[in-house]
């Protein structure tokens, strides 16, 4: 059982410490058995599953409430736990919050009723496109384009590496509209998945799997009423959407490091070296130890970033961005850690921690590579924050 005394710091009310608590017994109870051989079908079952439980709840707001919000915390304590339990459900959970972000935070009163009860629901599957082959943490560069023809935008290019493509039943787009050069020259979409001209030209596939794909918007006729917000206003409406989400990734990590962590712990009480528990070795426990270490620290910049926003501050973009980087890193060398402790057993296909050294990854890069996150940190300290 991983460590819940994080619970107990002064970031959390008690309706977060409810909330961990049941959805900790709903994951265990409903995530141990994930068959993740077809990717799309168990990717759909999830989505369906986490709304029927009504965890979706918190993915995005509820249309009928003015006052309804993205609680980040929340947000945050359900990929750290889902992440802990299973890759794919947390994979899941995030593309719904991130995939409708924008519709929650920006979207008029139509779109919200048309998309958000379904994608609280688990009955839509939403998807966030954003990157492009030239075009992935330099958001500026984006050159698919959206050309005003009477009371319809007309998309033409290419988006990829997009989460849920290919199963999605709506795409959040961004498109180049022109207003003026660079960032300001950008607005949001919403494109339905049978939208006239929207096709999947190719579906990725990563060392740990995930419905992705390469998507071909060709003369893709829309009305000029799925466009969400002002023309011109699609960076600001990204980075909007990225300054809640991108702690949420932070808080995966946390998870998938918390698992590793739990993990070791077990395999240094049972496995016997030298005639000895594997944990009585002082090198052993020097591993242990920075494992824990980076596990707390990790979660202290996640929640603190979480906290902070969930405090009305306009944007975070300095806390999530340290949140983001450093607990995607050190998650990356507690799960290195894990496997090496585990010998053999670590790189054996279908053992936690092998799971985990694949989950790990692609966290590091999307939302933000890590090396982009230092970039946003350095300017807000130049710049006096």
């Amino acid at each position: 059982m991983p460590d819940r005394s994080f619970l107990d710091w002064p970031f959390f009310e008690d309706r977060h410490r409810k909330l961990a608590a049941d959805l900790e017994r709903w994951a265990a109870h409903n995530l141990s058995d994930i068959d993740h051989r077809d990717v799309d079908t168990a990717c759909r079952d999830l989505v369906a599953r986490l709304g029927e439980a009504g965890w979706l709840e918190h993915a995005a707001t509820d249309p009928n409430d003015a006052d309804s919000t993205l609680d980040v915390r929340s947000l945050c304590l359900i990929r750290e736990t889902l992440a802990r339990h299973d890759g794919l459900a947390d994979f899941a959970f995030a593309m719904q919050g991130l995939g409708t972000g924008a519709i929650s935070l920006f979207g008029s009163a139509d779109q919200k009723n048309a998309w958000l009860p379904k994608a609280r629901t688990g009955r839509a599957v939403s998807a966030f496109a954003l990157t492009e082959p030239q075009s992935g943490s330099d958001v500026a560069n984006i050159a698919l384009s959206a050309q005003r023809d009477g009371d319809h935008y007309v998309l033409d290019g290419e988006k990829t590496w997009i989460s849920n493509g290919g199963i999605a039943d709506i795409y959040t787009v961004f498109a180049r509209t022109g207003e003026a050069p660079g960032a300001k020259g950008l607005s949001a979409f919403l494109v339905p998945a049978d939208a006239p001209g929207l096709t999947i030209a190719e579906r990725l596939e990563v060392m740990a799997p995930h419905p992705l794909a390469r998507l071909s918007f060709d003369a893709c006729r829309i009305p000029a009423g799925a466009r969400i917000g002002e023309p011109g206003a699609g960076f600001r409406i990204a980075m909007s959407v990225l300054d809640i989400f991108r702690s949420t990734v932070g808080a995966a990590a946390l998870g998938f490091a918390r698992r590793a962590l739990d993990e070791t712990l077990s395999r240094a009480s049972s496995r016997e070296l030298f005639g000895a528990p594997l944990g009585d070795l002082q090198m052993v426990q020097g591993h242990i130890a920075d494992m824990a270490l980076a596990v707390d620290a990790a979660a202290l910049l996640v929640y603190r970033a979480a906290w902070t926003k969930d405090q009305g501050v306009a944007r975070v973009s300095r806390e999530a961005a340290m949140a983001k980087l450093f607990a995607t890193d050190r998650a990356q060398e507690v799960i290195d850690k894990a496997v090496q402790i585990h010998g053999g057993d670590g790189v054996r296909t279908g053992m936690p921690v092998e799971r985990l050294y694949r989950e790990i990854r692609a966290l590091r890069i999307y939302e933000g590579a890590s090396d982009v996150q230092k970039i946003i940190i350095a300017r807000d300290a130049l710049g006096g924050g």
